[in-house]
């Protein structure tokens, strides 16, 4: 399989946390795989991006709980 993204990020989006798994190239064919949990407060999430820029990650996909917004109610 050809990969399309070296560095990338999946986040699980919950009320009070987000946890990142970032999918890196690691040594030889395999990939390293790094998961950390953050807060949702604005310093916390600043220092989500900061890991992720620090990584080099390019592209994130993101999943979110539905009761963490309003939109729709």
């Amino acid at each position: 399989m050809q990969l399309k993204w070296e560095r990338v990020c999946g986040m699980d989006v919950h009320k009070a946390m987000v946890k990142a798994c970032v999918r890196l190239p690691g040594s030889g064919p395999e990939r390293q795989q790094v998961v950390k949990t953050f807060g949702t407060t604005t310093r916390d999430l600043l220092l989500l991006s900061d890991w992720l820029k620090a990584l080099g990650v390019t592209h994130v996909a993101i999943a979110y709980a539905s009761h963490c917004t309003s939109v729709g109610r």
